[in-house]
């Protein structure tokens, strides 16, 4: 039995399983991308699907901390926009 690898949301601090979490990877050339695939080369922050946390992360700057850099509005808007359609899906 393969253990399943656990993440803090940097929205509520919970240790979750990676897969059901949104991974935003600061890549070394400097670009700030959500990471579908969790593959991607770079630094990298996790995020529940829940608006709660997005919100919470928005308000405390963590993605900011957790990437050590300034997240621009348009990563923001691209992971609402992903969340919401997280939603709808279930």
């Amino acid at each position: 039995m393969r253990k399943t690898p656990l993440r803090q949301c940097v929205g509520c601090q919970e240790q979750k399983p990676k897969r059901t979490m949104i991974r935003v990877v600061l890549t070394p050339e400097g670009d700030i991308l959500l990471d579908p695939t969790g593959k991607k080369s770079g630094r990298g922050s996790y995020i529940c699907n829940h608006r709660a946390c997005f919100e919470q992360a928005k308000k405390r700057r963590s993605l900011d901390r957790g990437l050590k850099t300034q997240v621009t509005d348009e990563v923001y808007d691209q992971l609402l926009a992903q969340i919401k359609a997280h939603e709808i899906e279930h």
